[in-house]
């Protein structure tokens, strides 16, 4: 059974790139372009996995990810970071707060594909 996968992100671009690609590779992928949208559907269930962006605005995915983690509903779900702004430090820090791993933008095909 394919795996199913939300894409977190404010820019249209960066939503469609990652569609495609994961489409491209057998994932179910459904998009959003803001955290409270993708609480709101991850409550709901289903999803495996979340390509999440960091810098958005409302709620940035940092905030997006420790919700995450603290919802025993969504206890399994792999949240990886999707961020054009990550040096080693960074990096740590995102996997401290919850993410399971991190994608650099402008990200290349086998780089998503590895992550999911």
């Amino acid at each position: 059974m394919a795996k199913k996968v939300l894409i977190v992100d404010d820019n249209a671009v960066n939503r469609a790139l990652a569609t495609a690609v994961l489409k491209k590779s057998g994932f179910i992928v459904q998009d959003v372009e803001d955290g409270f949208k993708a609480l709101n559907l991850l409550e709901l269930g289903g999803f495996d996995n979340v390509l999440l962006d960091i810098n958005m605005p409302g709620i940035n995915g940092e905030e997006v990810c420790k919700k995450i983690r603290s919802n025993p509903k969504m206890r399994g779900l792999r949240v990886v970071a999707y961020t054009a702004h990550v040096q080693e430090a960074d990096r740590r820090k995102l996997i401290e707060i919850g993410f399971d791993d991190v994608i650099t933008k402008p990200a290349t095909r086998q780089m998503i594909e590895s992550k999911m």
